[in-house]
């Protein structure tokens, strides 16, 4: 999704290909029933223009009363199938559409959920929403333009220019005299919408995805009197997407008033040069009319011909986007002969490790550390240390540039991603909720919990109080990412979340920086609770989660420094972990009293 390709005629054919392979046999029994319908449009609308020569010379020239209640019968029952025709065909194709971009909706969050995180790293949120939104209409969109352009516009053309060549062979070779100078405009603008399209799907999909996420960051906006340079840079955004939409309606119009010019000098010339032959000739008119009523009929299906290559660029620029996105290929796949991951004691280790992300900058460098299994190892350092990528990688969002990670053993990139992440619990530093009930989004650790597990976690987690204080309890709607829960709320359900989980092992990723003191007493006591006899690695700020660990290992510009248990580093005056609690306010003795006195002094300074 991230390059532009211009679409050329062999790409339009293989992209419609692929759209009819992929949906044709699915509808073959609708699209049968559409097509006949449709072919039963365009035949009742040739007959229409057929009937006009008995109409004129047998009703009104020869005045035949005798035809007239048979003539009328036709002309009715023509109309009668070609309303219901139109019905069904309308309905059929409508719903074959519907269906169409469903199956694709969800092929589309298939394909997202399969993507990696480095995927939506690159990619913003709300714009990749957007552009799926407006997307997935093309294969829809291409099928429906294709099918009615060829079962009703074709088919009534080729119809009334049968009736237009049997009424009259001369007039007809002056009516297609427009098609040349048609067909060489229709191509001049199908090449100049393929520049257009994309730009605009582009474009509008910016203003939809910077708006979203406005309403997503309003308190932040509002907080930091925003207004103005948000309402500056989205109307720059809406005025450059205006213009793109206003160009590609310029060059895709641009057939419709060459159509008119030609259509009106055809018809202008049959009329006169008919007129005068009747006159001079003394001819019965019906044959003029039969033939000048087929022309005005045949003009509407053939500037639906017209317009079908513009607007079938349109659609498959959308539908090349979106088979863009479903042919990305996941970064991190399952191995051909992948196994289920085994844990029976849940020892992690990194064996000389490096990576480094798409930017080329090296992360870890030779990253070598064991987390021993049933125990706490905490991970500190500063900021861009390389402590949550290890978090990352633990998981597999990412796999090491070399090296390897292994879990009792077993290396991680050998066995399958849902064994892997069904193993862990992870809490991270911003918890998120998902739209539902408090219950809906504890649940989502395991699927299959039953309530009282549910609420046997909220209470491990310390948080069935202020769950049961709520209007509905556990049933409570938490709004968009938790909007009506405090951060050390949503935190504990997110702990609940890994409660429920039950895995043998547990990542916290600074799940107490971002709380208060009040709130992080709370968190810290119930992931205490779910820390026990658990392999457990913690990344933290504070000082709450560090003391009491196993072994405490620093990490500075992705390698370990230093490695030992808590009264083992702050007895190295000029180490680093020293170093940095002495910035926290504590000096190295005073933190040597217990893990409990150490907590108590932490959370006073915190």
């Amino acid at each position: 999704m991230r390059g532009k390709p211009t679409l050329t005629a062999s790409s339009v054919y293989a992209v419609l290909k692929r759209i009819v392979s992929e949906n044709g046999r699915e509808y073959l029994g609708t699209y049968a029933i559409a097509i006949v319908c449709l072919v039963l449009v365009a035949v009742t609308t040739a007959f229409a223009a057929w009937i006009m020569r008995d109409v004129i010379d047998e009703i009104f020239y020869r005045q035949r009363s005798d035809l007239i209640v048979l003539i009328c019968i036709a002309v009715f029952m023509a109309f009668l199938i070609r309303g219901i025709a139109s019905y069904l065909q309308a309905i059929m194709l409508a719903r074959i559409g519907n269906d169409i971009v469903a199956r694709y909706q969800k092929r589309v969050f298939n394909k997202l959920l399969s993507l990696g995180v480095n995927f939506f790293a690159d990619e913003r949120s709300g714009q990749l929403a957007a552009r799926i939104n407006q997307n997935v209409t093309g294969v829809r969109d291409v099928l429906s333009i294709t099918m009615t352009s060829i079962a009703r516009d074709f088919v009534a053309l080729v119809g009334l220019l049968f009736v237009m060549v049997t009424q009259d062979w001369f007039l007809s070779l002056i009516a297609f005299l427009v098609a040349p100078p048609l067909i060489l405009a229709v191509t001049y603008v199908s090449r100049r919408v393929r520049g257009v399209v994309r730009e605009t799907v582009t474009l509008n999909a910016s203003v939809i995805g910077t708006m979203q996420e406005v309403s997503q960051g309003i308190t932040v906006v509002k907080a930091f009197t925003m207004e103005d340079q948000l309402r500056a840079r989205i109307g720059d955004m809406i005025e450059r997407a205006r213009e793109r939409a206003d160009k590609l309606a310029s060059v895709s119009e641009r057939v419709t008033p060459l159509s008119e010019i030609l259509a009106g000098l055809a018809i202008a010339s049959v009329i006169g040069y008919g007129g005068f032959r009747a006159i001079t000739a003394d001819q019965p008119p019906g044959a003029m009319f039969a033939f000048i009523t087929a022309l005005m009929l045949a003009y509407e299906p053939a500037k639906r011909l017209a317009r079908l290559q513009v607007n079938l660029e349109r659609a498959m620029v959308n539908a090349r986007m979106i088979y863009e996105l479903l042919d990305l290929e996941p970064r991190q796949r399952d191995a051909p002969d992948a196994s289920d991951l085994h844990v029976d004691r849940g020892q992690i280790v990194f064996d000389k490790v490096d990576f480094s992300y798409d930017d080329g900058a090296p992360v870890l460098t030779r990253l070598s550390l064991v987390a021993e299994a049933g125990k706490t190892t905490a991970i500190v350092g500063v900021s861009g240390a390389g402590k949550s990528t290890v978090i990352g990688l633990v998981q597999r969002f990412y796999d090491p540039d070399s090296g390897v990670i292994a879990i009792d053993g077993q290396d991680i990139r050998g066995v399958t991603k849902a064994s892997l992440r069904g193993s862990i619990a992870y809490v991270s530093q911003q918890p998120y909720l998902f739209e539902g009930t408090i219950r809906d989004n504890i649940r989502y650790g395991r699927p299959d919990a039953t309530d009282a597990e549910i609420e046997e976690a909220a209470a491990l987690a310390n948080a069935d109080g202020f769950i049961r204080e709520q209007a509905l309890g556990y049933d409570t709607p938490v709004g968009e990412n938790g909007v009506t829960l405090s951060g050390g709320q949503r935190q504990r359900l997110s702990i609940a979340r890994a409660i429920v989980r039950n895995a043998p092992i547990l990542l916290l990723d600074e799940a107490t920086s971002a709380l208060d003191n009040d709130s992080e007493k709370l968190v810290q006591d119930a992931l205490d609770k779910i820390m026990r006899d658990r392999t457990t690695i913690v990344i933290a700020h504070r000082l709450s989660t560090v003391v009491s660990a196993d072994k405490i290992i620093v990490m500075d510009a992705g390698r370990v420094v230093e490695e030992g248990t808590h009264r083992e580093l702050v007895s190295r005056p000029d180490g680093i972990y020293a170093r940095f609690y002495a910035l926290q306010g504590q000096t190295a003795p005073d933190l040597l009293d217990g893990p409990d006195d150490a907590k108590a002094a932490i959370r006073e300074v915190g």
